[in-house]
């Protein structure tokens, strides 16, 4: 036998282990080479190599800490009062719309009644009186929307884990519990702004102290001794006290589930939309330098209003009639007898009054005003967490 082959046939591993070590080292040298390319991933593991495990993972850390939650609560508090600000008169006029104030009745229902409406409130109390109950508006806002993106935030990242996972029931579902967490928190403030903002006698207005008492007094009707047992049942609920801030609450609830769900998955997809590859020159700006890793590009600013609005556009048509409900039962200890009618008798009494119409009463006003407002607010939130770069 040759010395060569003599020499090969002593070392057996050696033949087999050299190619080997030569093809790991041409197939992390491609890794590498698709890496510097940009080019898509072609298996499942490639994935790893461009972005390691323990970034995502310190990522999804990331968003609990102490420091996201703080920007994004005041990114999103800070954004629900711009909203709110710039439809503060056409939310005043809905309200006393929705809520069948005896005064301004005969003005719902037409664009002239609801100029009409404005006019009168400004000759009564000026620009003072458009801004009626603003500042609880404010005070009940800020943390509202805070809490509401922050926890959609943090329920988002629970739900949606991977890019794959991100379905539009998964959004609607993180969407509609942001909103049952937030308005579950600040909901005694909504009612004190409503009651504010109902009131339109000019002499003997009620102050913010003296609304807060009067809800906590409201009972219900007296029952008669002679009534029947079934009268007295409702007797044997407590009526007075904190329960009485969160008189209408079961249809906010019901209420808050589609119109927060729809307004953050309409937001989301039409987002989308407006970065696809095809419409992102002229939808999307440069990414910022402080950006996340992997954050989206952030929208112009008419695409981020764009959105913003068909956003209010669909979740307001879907939630509105209970809308409409919880404001009649909000506003039933200050107009007739201080009776707290449930979601069916409030419903009845729509009905037995306007009929169906009359859970659309104020729809258009609603329509002018939340376009604008759910436009302003995610507007301002998205361009507030660019800034504080989150």
């Amino acid at each position: 036998m040759p010395p060569a082959l003599i020499s090969h046939a002593s070392m057996p591993g050696s033949a087999s282990n050299e190619p080997r070590e030569v093809t790991a080292d041409a197939f992390r040298l491609g890794a590498k080479m698709q890496k510097e390319k940009g080019e898509a991933a072609i298996c499942p593991t490639d994935d790893e190599a461009s972005v390691p495990r323990s970034k995502k993972h310190s990522s999804s850390q990331k968003k609990r800490s102490l420091d996201y939650l703080w920007r994004s609560g005041v990114a999103g508090g800070l954004a629900g009062c711009a909203a709110k600000t710039v439809v503060a008169p056409l939310d005043r006029v809905k309200i006393l719309f929705q809520a069948h104030n005896p005064h301004f009745v005969k003005y719902a229902g037409s664009w002239w009644g609801f100029g009409e409406a404005i006019k009168e409130i400004y000759r009564q109390d000026g620009v003072k009186g458009l801004f009626r109950g603003h500042s609880a508006t404010l005070l009940r806002i800020f943390p509202y929307a805070g809490i509401k993106f922050l926890a959609y935030e943090q329920i988002r990242a629970l739900v949606i884990t991977r890019k794959d996972h991100e379905t539009p029931l998964r959004r609607l579902v993180s969407g509609s519990l942001a909103g049952v967490t937030s308005v579950f928190f600040t909901y005694p403030l909504e009612l004190i702004r409503v009651r504010l903002a109902f009131e339109t006698k000019r002499e003997g207005r009620s102050s913010l102290r003296s609304i807060i008492r009067q809800i906590y007094s409201e009972n219900a009707l007296t029952v008669p001794k002679n009534a029947p047992a079934s009268a007295h049942a409702p007797a044997l609920i407590p009526r007075t006290g904190l329960a009485n801030f969160y008189r209408g609450f079961s249809p906010t609830l019901l209420g808050m589930l589609p119109y927060a769900g729809m307004s953050f998955l309409t937001h989301d997809t039409v987002g989308d939309i407006f970065r696809h590859p095809s419409l992102a020159k002229w939808t999307t700006l440069p990414q910022p330098e402080n950006a996340p890793a992997g954050k989206a590009a952030p929208l112009r600013s008419w695409a981020e209003l764009t959105a913003g609005g068909i956003a209010g556009l669909v979740s307001q048509t879907v939630s509105y009639p209970l809308e409409v409900i919880r404001r009649r039962m909000q506003v039933g200890g200050a107009v007739g007898d201080g009776h707290r009618l449930t979601i069916g008798e409030t419903a009845k009494l729509i009905m037995r009054e306007r009929g169906v119409r009359g859970f659309f009463v104020g729809l258009t006003i609603g329509y002018a005003k939340v376009v604008p407002m759910v436009a302003t607010s995610f507007y301002t939130y998205e361009r507030l967490k660019t800034f504080f770069g989150i």
